[in-house]
């Protein structure tokens, strides 16, 4: 029997390798809320260290001035990433919706003045806009579900020729929350490709989101040890996998 299920899709990390665009705007978004911090023009160690642990758009920007201290610790920031934010909001007096339109507004008028070299910081990761193209053949649609702004993602699948059934950026909502509309609105099954294995791990113990198959894929952002013992009903996803038929996807047999 065929599979037709509908693909939800992250956006970074999954379909788009946009390391250094997020330093970029990220960098350049600090310094429009604090001039006086001094920042490197590629992005530091540190800074992809820290971007696995990073949900939000607001949170890149405060690590970006977070990196601007001489005396950051970023061993502990590493091992205690919840509570060193908490403590940076702090220091820093930032709220993070002031952070989050601080990046937005930089994104914005980065498209609009000067879109060729925005676009130029984001590259498509290796086949996959082949792949998405090739859902159709398999009956199968698909859309993309991002903690990015959706006007940003949109501007990006635009560049790329890639159409999904919709995109629901961050303005819709979280995750599980959007999945749980998805689920209720339309019979198809649902299957969710994210490289944020804690993300994964919250839609597995959302009520409700239970029948979701959920894949973390191997070429995204992820930290030491995301691979390893996987818990039932998150598959590893790696690139031969995905290049497969769904019907050769992990746990489709």
């Amino acid at each position: 029997m065929a599979i037709h299920p509908l693909l939800v899709f992250d956006f970074d990390g999954v379909l788009v390798d946009g390391m250094a665009e997020y330093w970029w705007s990220a960098c350049r978004a600090a310094l429009a809320l604090r001039p006086g911090q001094v920042l490197t023009e590629q992005a530091p160690p540190g800074f992809t260290q820290l971007r696995p642990l990073i949900h939000k758009g607001w949170e890149m920007v405060l690590a970006a001035l977070e990196l601007s201290r001489p005396d950051l610790d970023l061993g502990a920031y590493l091992a205690d990433y919840d509570g060193c934010t908490a403590a940076a909001l702090r220091r820093w007096n930032l709220e993070p919706a002031v952070l989050q339109t601080s990046l937005e507004s930089l994104r914005s008028r980065a498209i609009r003045e000067d879109p060729a070299t925005w676009l130029a910081l984001h590259h498509p990761y290796p086949g996959v806009p082949e792949r998405l193209r090739r859902l159709a053949d398999e009956g199968s649609d698909w859309l993309v579900l991002t903690t990015k702004g959706g006007a940003f993602a949109r501007e990006l699948l635009q560049a790329y020729d890639l159409k999904p059934r919709a995109v629901y950026g961050h303005e819709h909502g979280s995750k599980p929350q959007v999945l749980l509309r998805l689920n209720a609105e339309q019979p198809a099954p649902l299957w969710f490709v994210e490289d944020r294995r804690p993300t994964l791990e919250t839609v597995r113990h959302t009520p409700g989101l239970e029948a979701v198959r959920c894949f973390l894929v191997s070429w995204g952002y992820l930290g030491p040890g995301d691979r390893d013992q996987l818990p039932t009903g998150i598959d590893l996803l790696n690139p031969d996998c995905f290049a497969q038929p769904l019907a050769g996807w992990p746990g489709s047999r």
